[in-house]
């Protein structure tokens, strides 16, 4: 036999031991060797979190028809059913550190759809494992989580990509391309708003405990934070609103808000934030205390240094808890100001430009302006918009590290997930209280400006707050092997 036909040979008895192996029609190129590609040349993806946000991502990553789901992986049964039923070929794991172990040779990428807390560590361990990664936003719980995840993208040279799907809308382009041309001067403020929470907020964690369902493993879903016993309603949703596990409602829409600003005025990282924060009492001039909780509501403003883009520093606010800024003089007393419960108000020199969630329906103000609007197209748009933001991440992967452009890169994600953490900061900063000795407490994190020392990564006017940049994990659970 020829050497040339005992290389195929050997090749085929390769692809086919490994196929057999991995128990589908095909398999991660890097199994079939160097230059050899999948027989169907479609990324293989393990998908950890299934249900509900997970099985919208699922659905969306299949759409596309350039992938399969390997894997499925979910901490509850019940919650998972569904995916799993719609996907018979995908086999099932309830942890994602034994799907991770046994089956990392047979896929290619992984979809991160958890609660926010344990983003970080199953991102990081996948990376490692030189896995591409598609996260929800936000992009993780903390800090310094988000600079290691930003950090390790460049080090393991993978495709990642979060997931605020209106980084991918035209709005955000066409907003972009309307400040390039200079159509409202240099801008200098920017609001933003939301009408989340819409979850219970600003209350006491449940005295009561409950039975933990049969099919949801509590112990998996807390992964990384500390032990609790269970209490109803916390899960699938309502943990949005608890510090140890979400990051209230910016973490849940800042991503969505802010990308646009960020992209648009190439602000990165801020220099200083402060805060004010809904109040709860609880009796007649009795402040409730609920440090565990995220307050039901929130004004935050941010500094950014002068970009390239802009003249001087720009001042970002956010607002959540259905707060709202001043409607702009422009805008006509029927026309809904953003989408009515979320939105973006950009303040230039020259004007003022708005848009909803997702950078949906942009208009220049007065929105007359709108239609005449000139602007030369100087960004690419992503196909499918919202949906292509899923597609393009499939793609890229295929094409491999540093091929494709993303709309959402850790690269663009880190340092946007680390402002609306920051902005947690300046929230949990009124809650740091200290014992005076007339028996009450003082609270020296209310009324200040937390001044931010980038380089160093921590708050260098109120040390107190720099414990929450980064947690310390649940005994077991490592952040790095």
């Amino acid at each position: 036999m020829s050497e040339n036909k005992k290389g195929a040979s050997r090749r085929q008895f390769i692809r086919n031991g490994a196929l057999a192996a991995a128990g589908f029609m095909i398999v991660p190129r890097h199994v079939l060797g160097r230059g050899y590609v999948a027989p169907s040349d479609k990324l293989l993806i393990a998908s950890v979190g299934v249900g509900g946000k997970g099985a919208s991502d699922i659905a969306n990553f299949y759409k596309g028809g350039k992938c399969e789901i390997a894997f499925l992986c979910d901490v509850d049964d019940n919650r998972a059913a569904e995916t799993v039923k719609k996907f018979p070929q995908a086999k099932y794991y309830k942890d994602w550190r034994e799907l991770y172990d046994k089956e990392h040779k047979n896929f290619d990428a992984v979809s991160v759809s958890t609660p926010d807390h344990n983003h970080a560590i199953i991102t990081y361990h996948a990376m490692q494992l030189g896995k591409h990664v598609y996260v929800q936003k936000p992009l993780t719980h903390d800090l310094y989580e988000a600079r290691l995840l930003t950090q390790a993208a460049k080090e393991y040279k993978v495709v990642t990509q979060m997931g605020n799907q209106g980084a991918s809308h035209d709005g955000t382009r066409q907003m972009a391309e309307w400040y390039d041309a200079g159509l409202i001067g240099d801008v200098h403020t920017v609001y933003t708003w939301t009408n989340r929470p819409v979850w219970p907020q600003g209350i006491q964690w449940p005295a009561l405990r409950a039975d933990v369902p049969k099919t949801l493993d509590w112990d998996l879903w807390l992964g990384t934070a500390p032990y609790k016993d269970y209490i109803d309603k916390l899960v699938p949703f309502n943990w949005r609103g608890w510090w140890d596990y979400g990051t209230g409602a910016l973490g849940d829409m800042g991503c969505h808000l802010l990308e646009t600003p960020f992209r648009v005025l190439g602000i990165q990282y801020a220099k200083d934030v402060q805060a004010s924060v809904g109040t709860v009492y609880v009796d007649e001039f009795k402040q409730g205390y609920f440090p565990e909780s995220c307050p039901p509501s929130s004004h935050i403003t941010l500094t950014f240094p002068k970009t390239s883009k802009t003249k001087g520093d720009v001042t970002v606010h956010w607002m959540d808890g259905g707060i709202q800024p001043e409607r702009p003089a422009e805008l006509g007393a029927n026309e809904v100001f953003g989408d009515g419960g979320n939105g973006m108000l950009f303040i230039g020199t020259k004007g003022k430009m708005m848009a909803g969630t997702y950078s949906r329906n942009p208009q220049l103000l007065p929105t007359t302006r709108t239609k005449d609007a000139k602007a030369k197209q100087r960004y690419a748009r992503v196909v499918g918009q919202e949906d292509g933001h899923y597609t393009q991440w499939v793609e890229a992967c295929i094409a491999g590290y540093g091929k494709i452009e993303l709309s959402s890169p850790f690269e663009t994600a880190g340092p946007l997930t680390e402002a609306l953490l920051m902005a947690n900061l300046a929230i949990r900063a009124h809650d740091v209280r200290k014992p005076k000795d007339n028996g009450k407490f003082s609270f020296p994190g209310r009324g200040i400006k937390l001044l931010w020392d980038n380089d160093n990564m921590k708050v260098t006017n109120f040390d107190e707050v720099n414990q929450f940049l980064k947690r310390d994990y649940r005994q077991g659970w490592n952040l790095k092997k």
